[in-house]
């Protein structure tokens, strides 16, 4: 599962980094932005989850990682 912040979205509400600080963190103009690069950790899709149906302006995807393969669980 990969997430990404639409940036032309994003107002700066701040719930993304709220309700899941080890997704999302605010930049230096207090917007929305992704932690690290790359798929998301098995247990950091629900709170991701979570933050993008907060959010208010639906500036928050999930999409599926189409390099994760059709395994259960990743090695993290």
């Amino acid at each position: 599962m990969r997430v990404a912040i639409d940036r032309e979205l994003c107002v700066g509400h701040g719930l993304c980094y709220m309700l899941a600080p080890d997704v999302f963190r605010d930049d230096d103009e207090g917007y929305g932005e992704v932690v690290g690069d790359g798929p998301l950790a098995a247990d950091r899709v629900e709170s991701a989850r979570r933050a993008a149906g907060s959010c208010p302006e639906r500036a928050i995807t999930l999409t599926a990682d189409p390099t994760a393969g059709s395994g259960a669980g990743s090695g993290g």
